[in-house]
């Protein structure tokens, strides 16, 4: 089963995978990383709390690629449009400077606590470790 792994310490992380583990087509474990046996999932500490993963069959997906793949995952033709497009070389690049923007805020929105600011990130850190 497809594993949401997210920073159970912010408010507003939480509140998203909630909500994507109540509207999965596709059933999801969410699973805040402080929580979880990260090496089981192949992942490592530094990695878990930089960014959100999602680990499937496929490899694990990180930053904006991991909500791609949740949309790819979801099953229905309308959803993995929305993945395929979300995956176009412009949009992919647009997608992934507003998931930075939105991780670097995160504090600031609603749910957020200064529990959820972070340190920003490298570019070239919101790609996928599944190697896409």
């Amino acid at each position: 089963m497809p594993t949401l792994v997210f920073d159970g310490d912010c408010g507003f992380c939480t509140s998203v995978a909630r909500h994507f583990e109540k509207r999965s087509f596709t059933p999801l474990t969410i699973a805040a990383w402080q929580l979880t046996d990260l090496g089981a999932l192949g992942l490592t500490e530094a990695q878990a709390s930089a960014q959100v993963y999602l680990v499937t069959e496929r490899g694990a997906f990180s930053g904006a690629e991991c909500f791609a793949e949740l949309m790819r995952i979801q099953g229905d033709p309308f959803h993995r449009f929305v993945a395929w497009g979300m995956r176009l070389p412009g949009i992919r690049r647009l997608f992934a400077w507003g998931y930075r923007r939105v991780a670097a805020n995160r504090h600031r929105l609603p749910g957020g606590t200064p529990a959820c600011a972070m340190a920003p990130q490298n570019p070239a850190d919101s790609r996928g470790v599944s190697g896409d």
